[in-house]
């Protein structure tokens, strides 16, 4: 956890550097200015009639870059996420995951996210194979408008075609369109002028999208578990509906349909790879009633010299950011005895951080030391595959309780109890299937 807080404090230092010396050449305000008592809130935004630009790019997609001359704001905002450009190093950091992750890609190259500027740059750069264009689903929003047009068949690419087609051509990364079109933002409240633009999405879900707030949709596009469908190597959602968003559903459905990501040599397990399941750890916990994603990570800020009211788009967390701070206090500071003031808040979810990644260290080396035991069993030759499957099973859906933790990017922070349940549930499948193998010597 202290080098996840060291990790977390470079990438904050960094942004903040960025943000120092756009201010002082003018280019953005002095940080989160605000002319209300209260924070303001996305229905202060004023939204007026506006036509949009035309299309610079060859497939249609209007860029950030056009549409700056209609919201300068917003896209300086946007150009602040390039402060986000620090890598953790996973691997390093917790060592266990190499033997969890033997034989699959995330064993060679597993870092932290960078800011969505560096989407493409990072997917070119990875160490992990991806022979075929899916590997861009989320990467660039030039991807997602050739998918649309292909009528899916672009995922089926070759990835080095597709990446130089894309970049040869000025593609962008994550922009505008991901979340919009090519909406010109004239609706009256802002979930109106948000967009599906990803297909699987609306495949998936359905008439139950409605259900879902357009502001954690809009992110969910690309912050869901998600897998290729094995035949068309098109992206897919496991479920069509929140109640079917749980690890447990989610881990019966990939069983029913025969799904793995990889067979693991050493244990002959089937194993499953979670992606990054923000949005179903969102809807799942208490938040989801009461606030989007932009919510907690795009404050309402006001330009003060001409006095602009616009969500921000440089994606911050609300721990590192007074207005968004302001926000959290309006409920907890009623709800939470000991929640005051935005230190009490910080400190509140970093001491919920903290036990999260123990617990996590704790479980990731128990069940790296299961998965060696069961590797030694299954090489031994000295039990039948029956009893072997009965363990690789428990191993399996071990790891994908562990993973699902893991690699959920808020730390606990957006959902504590099913965090904690996940862990939890892991644990005691590493017991039931260290007593398991245990039996067989006996």
């Amino acid at each position: 956890m202290e080098k996840r807080n060291q990790a977390a404090k470079l990438i904050v230092g960094a942004v903040i550097v960025i943000i120092a010396i756009l201010a002082l050449a003018g280019i953005v305000s002095q940080h989160h200015i605000t002319y209300k008592s209260v924070p303001l809130s996305r229905e202060d935004i004023s939204y007026g009639k506006v036509e949009a630009p035309q299309a610079s790019s060859a497939d249609g997609t209007i860029t950030a870059s056009d549409w700056s001359a209609v919201y300068p704001h917003i896209a300086v905002s946007m150009g602040s996420n390039k402060g986000n450009d620090v890598v953790v190093d996973y691997l390093e950091l917790d060592p266990y995951l190499v033997e969890i992750y033997e034989g699959y890609g995330f064993a060679k190259d597993y870092g932290s996210a960078r800011g969505h500027s560096y989407t493409l740059e990072d997917v070119a750069k990875t160490k992990r194979p991806h022979a075929l264009a899916n590997c861009l689903t989320c990467k660039t929003p030039n991807f997602t408008k050739m998918a649309q047009d292909t009528n899916e068949a672009a995922y089926a690419l070759p990835f080095d075609e597709v990446y130089a087609q894309i970049t040869q051509n000025g593609g962008e990364t994550v922009s505008c369109y991901t979340c919009h079109g090519n909406n010109p933002g004239n609706g009256t409240k802002p979930k109106e002028n948000l967009t599906v633009t990803h297909e699987y999405i609306n495949l998936a879900l359905g008439e139950n999208k409605s259900t879902i707030d357009p502001g954690i949709l809009a992110c969910g596009q690309c912050h869901i578990e998600y897998y290729f469908d094995p035949a068309t190597k098109a992206t897919r959602m496991p479920h069509s509906s929140v109640e079917a968003m749980t690890p447990e559903a989610t881990y019966d459905y990939y069983t029913q349909l025969g799904f793995s990501d990889w067979t693991q040599e050493s244990t002959g397990a089937k194993m499953l790879k979670v992606q990054h399941p923000e949005m179903e750890t969102v809807l799942l916990g208490k938040h989801a009633d009461t606030l989007n994603c932009a919510d907690c990570h795009m404050p309402v800020v006001q330009d003060p010299k001409d006095r602009t009211i616009y969500h921000s788009h440089m994606l911050v967390s609300p721990l590192e950011d007074e207005t968004l701070l302001a926000t959290c206090l309006q409920c907890h500071s009623s709800m939470d005895p000991d929640i005051r003031t935005g230190d009490d808040m910080i400190e509140m979810v970093r001491s919920i951080q903290k036990r999260v990644t123990e617990k996590e260290t704790t479980v990731g080396n128990r069940l790296a030391d299961f998965k060696k035991a069961l590797a030694e069993a299954n090489q031994s030759g000295k039990y039948t595959e029956e009893q072997l499957d009965g363990v690789r099973e428990l191993y399996r859906k071990a790891q994908w309780f562990f993973d699902y933790c893991y690699v959920e990017n808020s730390e606990g922070a957006h959902n504590y109890d099913l965090a904690m349940r996940c862990l939890n549930t892991a644990e005691d499948l590493i017991d039931e299937g260290t007593a398991l193998l245990q039996s067989f010597a006996e």
